[in-house]
């Protein structure tokens, strides 16, 4: 298992996304001071620390620890048939277009 892997031992136990947890973890962890208190990412390119990266990470950690928020959804009631979570048809499958969408440049 890679060092970038967001499946870390010390994740603590009142992470509720995980995910961003192990992300904002690395992030936060690439993004240390040196010993003159500049970040030594590649990406701050001499930014004084705390970077706003590491700014950010500080953000997903504590995002990650607070509880999930109840989604509307599961208040709502759904049409027999109806997957509650998505809104589509639970025996149906989105259509299939004939024709490919244009890309155009801009």
């Amino acid at each position: 298992m890679s060092e970038a892997s967001t499946d870390r031992a010390d994740r603590p136990a009142e992470v509720t996304d995980p995910l961003l947890w192990g992300l904002s973890a690395a992030v936060a962890d690439a993004h240390q001071p040196d010993d003159d208190r500049v970040c030594v990412s590649p990406s701050c390119v001499g930014a004084a620390w705390p970077c706003a990266a590491w700014e950010k990470a500080q953000e997903g950690l504590r995002a990650a620890r607070a509880p999930r928020p109840v989604s509307a959804a599961a208040d709502t009631p759904t049409e027999p048939g109806q997957n509650p979570s998505t809104g589509w048809s639970t025996d149906e499958a989105p259509a299939v277009r004939a024709e490919p969408l244009a890309v155009t440049a801009a």
